[in-house]
């Protein structure tokens, strides 16, 4: 959730099922600043191939902890 704030400049509420995009109003230059945060955040490698079937925050959740059960 903190990393998602400076993504959130109308200051909504975030839930599970906030979309990143229409919701948040990312773009995909937000979406891959979002990923390097989450990257260096956690030490892990998200693979690009997996961002498409991205689209809310239950889903980036999901795909984390895929990457943190891998390392």
């Amino acid at each position: 959730m903190q990393l998602l704030q400076p993504f959130n400049p109308k200051d909504i509420a975030i839930t599970p099922d906030t979309d990143l995009s229409a919701d948040l109003m990312m773009d995909s230059v937000a979406a891959m600043n979002l990923v390097m945060e989450i990257e260096d955040r956690f030490e892990i490698d998200v693979p690009i191939s997996l961002l498409p079937d991205v689209n809310n925050l239950q889903d980036l959740v999901d795909v984390v902890l895929a990457q943190l059960s891998k390392g």
